[in-house]
């Protein structure tokens, strides 16, 4: 969480960020969402409450005078009107809007059932906005060897590594770049910090074993700084390779391919190799779900969705597919005599 966060916030969302990532173990990125989200309503209830100056703009409004008093005064339909504002004054899509009600349901469960520092819970009853289930992006497994076959260059084993662990493993791009030398195990396996420090091993096949060593055979060992020595990727600088680095390497890579323009990203990459394992690899979602290290199984059934081909072969495996309706003889209608 960033220092100037917890300057600003005052105590009662202090303590609920600190206790977010202290003990519920969310990520550095994720409380800071839960700040913003909570300092846009907390600025938007003392607008319509009159309690600020109307001449200050909304994104200047400070919220140090929040406290328990002004908290203990909200009720559903304040939050109900609030993601109304969102959607009309602040033009937020469905998907934002949603995110900001599971904010607020998890801020006041925190202040209700956790520290019981409020009576009522006013968000326990609050809906989401209806999300539109689009299915994610990806890459088909032809578009996916291509995209591997594109690769040259003078880095050309690390970036090869870098989409293979991409497209086998499902990594996220904060993943792959934290990835140290060390977490290549003897085994096969690899370890992997996801989300909110939580570790997992994820297998290697022989495509990313063989990516890998091809890489170490030619990875940089020298003038490394003492804080990056252990890193796997490595920068022309002799650096851990950033986020920002990784993304740029992809989507050159994805122009080379002939695939830009369509979307794609380091994320894309990794919905890829969800979706194949899926639906080619035959992978169950439950051990898809550990693969990936999604906290929860909905979170992985997103990649259920079939293909039309598969939709296609499973009407036409049923036993009634060629069962058809016998046609009657067609008869004259003798006159009667």
């Amino acid at each position: 969480m960033k220092h100037e966060i917890l300057l600003s916030a005052p105590p009662v969302i202090r303590d609920f960020l600190t206790y977010s990532e202290t003990i519920k173990g969310k990520s550095a990125r994720s409380v800071e969402e839960y700040y913003l989200d909570l300092q846009t309503f907390f600025r938007y209830l003392l607008t319509v409450r009159g309690m600020v100056d109307t001449q200050v703009p909304m994104e200047e409004i400070s919220i140090e005078s929040v406290d328990l008093e002004l908290i203990r005064t909200v009720t559903i339909s304040d939050l109900y009107a609030f993601i109304v504002y969102c959607k009309n004054e602040r033009n937020n899509n469905a998907s934002t809007r949603a995110r900001k009600c599971s904010t607020l349901r998890i801020f006041f469960r925190y202040l209700s059932a956790q520290t019981h520092l409020i009576e009522n819970n006013p968000a326990e009853l609050l809906d989401s906005p209806k999300l539109k289930q689009s299915l994610p992006r990806h890459l088909s497994l032809e578009e996916s060897i291509d995209l591997l076959q594109s690769v040259d260059g003078p880095n050309k084993e690390r970036d090869y590594c870098i989409l293979t662990l991409f497209l086998n493993c499902g990594l996220r791009l904060s993943e792959l770049c934290g990835l140290n030398t060390t977490d290549i195990r003897p085994d096969g396996s690899m370890r992997v910090l996801g989300k909110g420090n939580k570790e997992r091993m994820v297998y290697l096949n022989d495509a990313c074993t063989a990516a890998i060593s091809d890489y170490l055979a030619v990875r940089p060992n020298d003038q490394i700084r003492g804080d990056d020595r252990n890193a796997l990727f490595i920068s022309r600088n002799h650096r851990r390779l950033s986020n920002k680095t990784v993304q740029y390497i992809v989507k050159s890579y994805l122009d080379k391919a002939g695939l830009s323009g369509q979307g794609l990203s380091t994320h894309k990459l990794r919905h890829t190799a969800a979706t194949l394992m899926y639906q080619q690899g035959n992978v169950d979602i439950r051990v898809l779900k550990e693969i990936l290290g999604h906290a929860n199984l909905g979170t992985t059934q997103i990649y259920t969705h079939v293909s039309d081909e598969q939709s296609r072969r499973a009407i036409d495996a049923n036993p009634l597919a060629n069962v058809k309706a016998k046609k009657q003889a067609s008869t004259t209608d003798d006159s009667k005599e």
